[in-house]
């Protein structure tokens, strides 16, 4: 009952609670991104959702688009800013994807939607992370965000969806508050970020 409705409820009314509220944060945050980082202020990617059914997620944009002479994308620590450090440390760059929790994409609670070229690197085992709708935090987000390694952070997710409940939701949501404050696992050790998933090594 709590997994194929109530949660779905939740959903909405806890996202659109969170929108009203926050407005005023959010716009403060564009207008500061704008004004630091330029426009674009909000990043749109196609991640993968439930089934994985491809959505377009959005959060605030942390990132420069500065080039080589190439014309290639420096690295992620190049282009990541002090303010866009801010942002991802206090998951301030999150906010805009209450919108994404309040259209159906997503979910408060659930795993972290990825990118859509990591689909045919999991094994089976992982592909269970689909079985539900990503989330704005998740269960491997509380134990470890990003400085845990990739197999670890899918056993997690695929730990979540198999015991998930109204019980869990409610202590990663608390654990979630915790780990943000703190600012725990906010990178992992050689990346500003999380490195790029590559496949599994029994592969």
């Amino acid at each position: 009952m709590y997994r194929k409705v109530l949660k779905r409820i939740l959903d909405i009314a806890l996202s659109f609670t969170a929108l009203s509220i926050l407005w005023p944060v959010i716009a403060v945050v564009a207008v500061l991104v704008k004004c630091k980082l330029g426009s674009p202020v909000i990043f749109k990617q196609r991640r993968p959702g439930k089934n994985e059914k491809i959505f377009e997620m959005y959060k605030f944009r942390t990132m420069t688009d500065a080039r080589d002479e190439n014309g290639d994308l420096l690295p992620d620590e190049v282009r990541l800013t002090k303010f866009g450090e801010f942002l991802r440390s206090t998951s301030l760059d999150e906010l805009p994807e209450l919108w994404n929790i309040l259209k159906g994409d997503m979910s408060l609670v659930g795993p972290r939607p990825l990118l859509v070229q990591y689909l045919p690197l999991y094994n089976e085992e992982q592909k269970h992370r689909h079985d539900v709708r990503p989330g704005l935090t998740g269960w491997a987000q509380v134990n470890g965000r990003n400085a845990i390694s990739w197999k670890k952070r899918f056993e997690y997710d695929v730990e979540y969806v198999r015991n998930l409940s109204f019980a869990m939701d409610i202590k990663i949501v608390f654990l979630t508050i915790k780990t943000v404050l703190i600012k725990e696992g906010i990178s992992s050790e050689n990346s500003a970020t999380m490195e790029s998933f590559t496949g599994n090594e029994e592969a």
